[in-house]
């Protein structure tokens, strides 16, 4: 590991968030066996809406009587897959091959990270979460880890290029084309083949089960199949460690909290996304160690509701697993757990008290609430903004995933989608062996969301970013003003990825906004932002 030293609190910020790595190995070697019997759930609001749908159906025997919606037009090309599917026996045989594989990639998690009842040991998360001195791959560390197999000048294909093709051909439903670029798409993709290959076998399973109005269906049973706890955290490990989004924006985040708490008897924080709340057991720690003794931490956890009849399972079991953290750290805790869709959330349930530091924190998951485009009165999106500004917290730090596919129109939606996954499989392939098998996981997380992009419509589109530049207008609009990040904190972040991580990510900053990216292609951006109105704005 590079042998990182900046002056002041800098040697400390290095403890203060490498929590990720080191006894993640430790746990896994001593719980595996325990931890390979205990599943993990994804979070999924298509599979929430299914158990919904199912139970009214069931209730009221009205299958056949719903009208036909824009929606409905579009699952009905199932036909047409059915006869290009027909038409390829060839096709058969290679998806007959890859049955086997895709049984494997469909056990997966979309947030790699596990769901695990309030029975489980506080120890085995502790390495994963809190302050130890990173163990990381280091950049020779992280160019040995993979040989690329060389081709032959003959065997180069432009799959990107096909790829497009093929989805312009399915746009102007052009059969034979379609078969004919499936066919050559299928050859020369694979799950196990280079980032390229593997990159367009995900696409062609979307673009299949667009045409084939089965994109919900995948893209929920992606979620809801189970895996074990302990090939997620194996895999969790491998995406930060190869990765430093989620380490490093939770830094940013964590020490601009805590340096905004300074001094408050009460710190409350309202997490929109905190699934399984592996961001805070860092800032407890910290907190712990303020002078004059840590405030009174109080985190409202708002998750997704998850399928079934315990919708709120997984925040609340987030919540115990914080308490504990506070209690052996001695911050005085409480918490406050939701679940449920995030327009729907009131000011009252947030159960905001007078004279508290009130910070709203929303990392990567704004992208999953809905858009202007379902033709609703009022955007989702401006409903939750809305409510932020109207409990006019001191600080709203919110992280974006900086993609460009938020669009009802399929080919532009495609072509942005593959430039962004592309990027991502091109970092898989500098960063991990081709062999891992945590990053088979991790590509078969990505391939879920690549389904949801691709191949649903409407409502069940839940993968839905958009450019910061884009969410910048939008929270401006919705009157909140722009803060700018402890310049000190940014250099932090910056020196860490330089010294820690693959040379082609970046660390940037535009504005106020701080980027992170590969290869000079700007992936996420995280901004601080404050309601215009706020009385300490002036």
């Amino acid at each position: 590991m590079a042998d990182f030293r900046c002056e002041g609190e800098c040697l400390k910020e290095e403890n203060d968030h490498d929590a990720i790595l080191k006894s993640i190995s430790e746990m896994l070697m001593k719980e595996e066996e325990d931890l390979g019997n205990k599943p993990c759930m994804l979070h999924d609001s298509l599979a929430l809406q299914a158990t919904e749908k199912s139970l009214y159906d069931a209730l009221n025997n009205d299958l056949d009587q719903n009208p036909e919606s824009p929606d409905d037009r579009f699952t009905k090309t199932g036909s047409i897959a059915t006869k290009m599917v027909e038409r390829n026996p060839r096709e058969k045989k290679n998806r007959s091959r890859e049955d086997n594989d895709s049984t494997k990639e469909q056990r997966t998690n979309k947030q790699l990270a596990n769901n695990v009842g309030e029975t489980e040991p506080l120890e085995m998360y502790d390495n994963v979460l809190l302050d130890v001195m990173m163990q990381t791959c280091s950049k020779t560390e992280q160019t040995k880890a993979q040989k690329k197999v060389g081709k032959t000048k003959q065997d180069v294909v432009d799959l990107q290029s096909l790829l497009m093709q093929c989805a312009q051909a399915m746009a102007n439903c052009d059969s034979t084309a379609v078969n004919d670029l499936f066919l050559r798409i299928r050859h020369h993709s694979s799950p196990q083949g280079d980032g390229t290959e593997r990159l367009a076998h995900y696409f062609a399973n979307a673009l299949e089960a667009r045409l084939a109005g089965t994109g919900s269906e995948l893209y929920s049973k992606f979620s809801l199949d189970r895996i074990s706890a302990a090939d997620v955290l194996k895999a969790y490990k491998a995406y930060v460690t190869a990765f430093p989004l989620k380490k490093m924006s939770h830094l940013l985040a964590n020490k601009t909290i805590e340096k905004l708490a300074t001094g408050a008897t009460t710190l409350h924080i309202v997490d929109f996304g905190i699934l399984h709340g592996y961001q805070w057991p860092c800032l407890i720690q910290a907190l712990s160690e303020r002078r004059g003794g840590p405030p009174k931490l109080r985190i409202t956890g708002i998750d997704f509701p998850q399928p079934g009849f315990r919708p709120a399972e997984r925040v609340a079991n987030t919540g115990l697993r914080l308490e504990k953290y506070c209690k052996r750290f001695g911050v005085p805790f409480e918490y406050n757990a939701i679940a449920q869709k995030w327009d729907t959330v009131r000011a009252e349930d947030l159960k905001i008290n007078k004279n508290e530091c009130l910070v709203v924190n929303s990392l990567y998951w704004l992208h999953n609430v809905l858009d202007d485009e379902t033709e609703l009165v009022v955007s989702p999106r401006d409903v939750v903004l809305n409510l932020i500004r109207s409990i006019n917290p001191d600080m709203f730090v919110h992280g974006v995933i900086n993609g460009n596919y938020n669009t009802p129109f399929f080919i532009l939606r495609f072509r942005q989608a593959l430039l962004h996954y592309a990027s991502m499989f091109d970092m898989l392939d500098a960063t991990m062996p081709l062999g891992e098998g945590n990053r088979l996981l991790i590509e078969q997380v990505f391939g879920s969301i690549v389904t949801n992009i691709i191949a649903c419509e409407g409502a069940e589109r839940i993968e839905r970013p958009d450019t910061y530049k884009k969410w910048q207008v939008r929270n401006l609009k919705a009157g909140f003003r722009q803060l700018p990040f402890d310049p000190k904190t940014v250099s932090i972040v910056r020196s860490k990825v330089e010294m820690d991580y693959h040379k082609d990510f970046l660390v940037d900053e535009d504005g106020k906004w701080v980027l992170q990216g590969w290869k000079g292609r700007v992936d996420s951006a995280i901004s601080c932002w404050q309601p215009a109105h706020n009385r300490s704005s002036s």
